[in-house]
């Protein structure tokens, strides 16, 4: 599944893309541009504008957004789309949504705090921004917001 989202929704955008899913975003796009996007690349769209679901070249393929906490977005979107967020969790560029690539500890070393370097064993890399990643207590913090997200949908 690939998704669009408009203007409107960078926080769920980036939050999807912490999950894996695959989704384009820009932060100043006009509807029909919008629409025509994801009609040539096969995008589901995401938005909060209920004219723009009514449009007839988005009917059938957008899904509307409702409310302003991006907590109660991404819950919807995943019940809505029955995704699973631990499956792909943390393996896409949050920045440029490409697929991360894992990279050598060595060819890393000069590009990133010391520190880091010392305590982590495993790096990926984005091959669109050359943006480095690393699992450290930044994952702990996205896994208990998903938790937080994931024990409401059981309610």
């Amino acid at each position: 599944m690939k998704f669009i989202a408009d203007s409107m929704l960078g926080r769920l955008a980036n939050w999807m893309r912490i999950i894996g899913c695959d989704v384009t975003y820009y932060r100043a796009i006009g509807d029909s541009e919008l629409v025509d996007l994801a009609q040539r690349e096969g995008r589901i769209i995401l938005t909060k504008d209920t004219l723009l679901i009514k449009r007839r070249k988005a009917k059938g393929n957008s899904f509307l957004v409702e409310g302003n906490s991006y907590k109660d977005q991404l819950k919807q979107v995943i019940r809505h789309f029955s995704i699973n967020p631990s499956r792909d969790l943390l393996t896409r560029c949050a920045e440029c949504n490409l697929v991360l690539s894992n990279i050598e500890k060595e060819t890393v070393k000069d590009t990133i705090p010391e520190y880091v370097y010392i305590t982590q064993e495993s790096f990926s890399v984005c091959p669109g921004c050359n943006r480095i990643y690393w699992l450290a207590t930044h994952k702990e913090a996205i896994l208990k917001l998903l938790e937080e997200v994931l024990g409401d949908l059981k309610k």
